[in-house]
């Protein structure tokens, strides 16, 4: 199998599972401006195609969304794909490091806290869906 294709289709199906579950896909820094200046709670998924972001994070980011604690806004960046839409984006994310995967939570504009990869890569789903429920509930 020609690798290129591969990647390709890892990274379009990385792109329709957070979509499918209900995330606004950044691709531009204009859309990155729009989307974080908004008022309210936004959570910002720093997505990846590496294994934490399809095993941990995306279903993590899935469950959020359907949660009694869902941000206003869900918006996403694709680390690596994306590149100068997820530069925009951690440009807002100040004081903390590029991560990907994670997520960031902001307010009217602000960042709050990000849940690194470090809070992501080896644990479980329901960890990260329980630090995003515990970090969203102190924003609201």
């Amino acid at each position: 199998m020609d690798f290129n294709l591969f990647m390709g289709d890892v990274i379009q199906s990385s792109r329709q599972e957070i979509s499918e579950a209900g995330y606004q896909e950044l691709t531009t820094p204009e859309e990155v401006d729009q989307a974080l200046e908004k008022k309210g709670t936004t959570l910002v998924m720093v997505n990846s195609t590496c294994g934490c972001a399809g095993g941990v994070a995306r279903p993590a980011a899935a469950e959020i969304a359907k949660s009694a604690n869902r941000p206003d806004h869900l918006v996403t960046v694709f680390a690596g794909q994306d590149k100068e839409a997820t530069e925009k984006a951690r440009s807002y994310f100040t004081g903390f490091q590029p991560s990907s995967p994670s997520f960031a939570i902001m307010k009217n504009g602000e960042i709050i806290t990000m849940i690194e990869r470090n809070s992501i890569e080896g644990h479980s789903k329901e960890q990260v869906v329980q630090h995003l429920e515990q970090a969203l509930q102190a924003v609201k």
